[in-house]
């Protein structure tokens, strides 16, 4: 768990400061596959989407906690849906941009934030 929180946060940092690459382990295809299959897979279907979803989770609050956020201009779900509201946006940009699904998970995730919940 600790480690997963240092490479969501030092993941953030980098695609922050634009020096991202694509040697990060987890991308955009890895992030979408357990809903993929979530999807098609009655029995362990939630289960599936369970991983995504505590993923967006971790990602979406250090993203906020380091002030990410407001540096983007992101106004994030309220806390309560936010997890399901963020999934769902992930699935529709990850999909409208599926060439792009070699690149890190973060990356996909943060343009899928500054995609859909921009500040007015």
């Amino acid at each position: 768990m600790r480690k997963s929180i240092f490479v969501i946060a030092f993941s953030v940092f980098l695609i922050g400061t634009g020096t991202a690459k694509a040697e990060l382990d987890y991308s955009i295809a890895d992030l979408l596959l357990p809903f993929k299959e979530g999807a098609n897979d009655a029995r362990n279907g939630s289960v599936l989407e369970m991983e995504c979803e505590q993923y967006i989770a971790g990602f979406t609050d250090l993203y906020h906690v380091l002030g990410q956020d407001k540096k983007d201009k992101v106004c994030l779900p309220p806390p309560g849906n936010r997890d399901d509201e963020v999934r769902w946006a992930f699935m529709e940009w990850a999909f409208a941009n599926y060439g792009e699904r070699k690149k890190p998970a973060v990356e996909g995730l943060r343009r899928t934030l500054k995609a859909h919940f921009t500040c007015s």
